[in-house]
């Protein structure tokens, strides 16, 4: 299969059913062993200083080559792709454009991959047939998420990994099956985590300094038991077909969907507070606004761009809100417990 680029979660069936193998180039980048040269290379190339590290990490990636083309989302994601493109372009590298639709509407949606399929020489129906051969991975990691938080038998470590990979599956959906399945069945072995550790929500797109935050969480006696981006990749509300499924996916769309999407979530999962992520430079860092007046648990916001590991500064201002936090809830358990 032609090997192409995604710069972000797209309707890889349409892709799938075209001959085209997804590639998730935000995973090549944050996985490489020496990202920071990855980021030179863009800058020798003239992207500026404050631009968005995945942005840059993403065109280094592009230029290593193996890839037949590149997909850009030019809407619903970083409006910073639509120059990336050219840039691309510049470079002789062949790509090619999606726009989410400005609202999450299906008929719209409709529209937006058929479009797709016709550019990409392949048919709605076509791609609808590769949806029910994703469906078991997407289920699987379905489960390892509820396993995460309902029986507390998952790392928050794990979770995150596995939903991310659910953008490309790795690029191969029947071995990112299996080795779901046996996480899971080597999960279900464990003894749980402790009742006692706090209970975080993780908002906002994926983490430069992912593996860092997590293990320094848990060794801080605190689990995510909810990445929100994350687990949308693994598309929760698949609906009856395509444009439903991708109608569902509150990421591309209105910060107030996600809020709905966050605060159920919340509820369900039993949160303590909340870790809200930023990317420097990033247009939805100001989306931490309405976050914060939304949502009524303590929020900590981290800021991060190319400090691929956790800083002194991040790691004591996590102690001190854990810290917080803690004393908060002994607070609620006590006046739970006082005699009225």
């Amino acid at each position: 299969m032609k090997k192409t680029g995604i710069t972000t979660t797209v309707p890889i069936e349409v892709l799938l059913a075209a001959g085209y193998q997804p590639v998730d180039l935000n995973n090549i980048f944050i996985s490489h062993p020496e990202p920071e040269k990855l980021l030179a290379v863009a800058e020798r190339d003239g992207f500026p200083l404050n631009c968005c590290a995945w942005i840059k990490g993403i065109y280094g990636v592009c230029l290593q080559g193996g890839l037949d083309s590149v997909l850009c989302v030019t809407s619903g994601d970083c409006s910073n792709t639509i120059m990336l493109m050219e840039v691309l372009k510049l470079k002789g590298i062949k790509t090619m454009a999606f726009a989410y639709p400005e609202q999450p509407d299906s008929r719209r949606m409709s529209s937006a991959l058929k479009r797709l399929a016709g550019d990409l020489g392949t048919t709605l129906e076509a791609a609808e047939g590769l949806r029910d051969e994703l469906q078991p991975a997407r289920n699987a990691v379905l489960e390892l998420d509820r396993l995460t938080w309902q029986e507390g038998l998952v790392s928050d470590w794990e979770n995150h990994i596995s939903l991310v990979s659910a953008s490309d599956f790795n690029q191969d959906n029947r071995r990112y099956l299996a080795g779901t399945e046996a996480l899971i069945e080597e999960c279900r072995r464990r003894q749980p985590y402790r009742d006692d550790m706090l209970r975080l929500a993780y908002i906002g797109v994926p983490p430069v300094f992912g593996r860092q935050l997590y293990g320094f969480l848990e060794s801080n006696k605190a689990r995510v038991v909810f990445n929100e981006v994350q687990r949308q990749f693994a598309m929760p509300r698949p609906g009856r077909n395509l444009p439903e499924q991708y109608t569902n996916y509150t990421y591309p769309y209105s910060i107030h969907g996600r809020l709905r999407d966050i605060r159920a979530e919340i509820k369900r999962r039993r949160i303590d507070a909340v870790v809200h992520y930023v990317q420097a430079f990033c247009h939805r860092a100001i989306g931490d606004i309405i976050l914060r007046r939304g949502l009524n648990l303590p929020v900590l916001t981290l800021e991060g761009n190319s400090d691929f590991g956790l800083s002194q500064q991040n790691r004591t201002r996590l102690e001190a809100f854990l810290d917080i936090v803690t004393l908060k809830r002994q607070g609620r358990r006590t006046l739970v417990r006082s005699p009225v």
